[in-house]
């Protein structure tokens, strides 16, 4: 239990740093995303040719790293697909959400899930 204090305080801690609405609503956004209910469409875009080279649409949450996006979508209960493109000078990306999300700007949202700090908990 203790662990579990301490991992909430940290978030509080961390959390405090958004100080207006417009931060605390792009993290309840990203939040909301990241547990695959925010319905998106991610272009992918070659500058070059000016052609979309993939689009992605759906339940989605990204994840931006050097030189590449990975996209994991939920298509089904308990069932996900991961996508991965590399991006370079001539290849980038947009992401637009598709519909409006309420989303408070007074209480940020935190998710906890016991399952992916403790995997597998033998209950007695």
């Amino acid at each position: 239990m203790k662990y579990f204090k301490i991992i909430g305080l940290l978030g509080l801690i961390s959390l405090s740093a958004c100080s207006n609405d417009a931060q605390v609503a792009s993290y309840n956004l990203s939040q909301a995303a990241d547990n695959f209910k925010i319905n998106r469409r991610i272009i992918f875009y070659n500058g070059i040719t000016n052609d979309y080279m993939l689009s992605i649409e759906g339940l989605c949450s990204q994840e931006h790293t050097d030189k590449k996006l990975a996209v994991t979508c939920k298509v089904g209960e308990g069932v996900y697909k991961k996508h991965f493109l590399g991006l370079s000078d001539n290849v980038t990306y947009f992401s637009e959400q598709m519909e409006p999300a309420a989303v408070g700007v007074y209480q940020y949202r935190v998710t906890f899930k016991p399952t992916s700090i403790i995997p597998n908990p033998e209950l007695r």
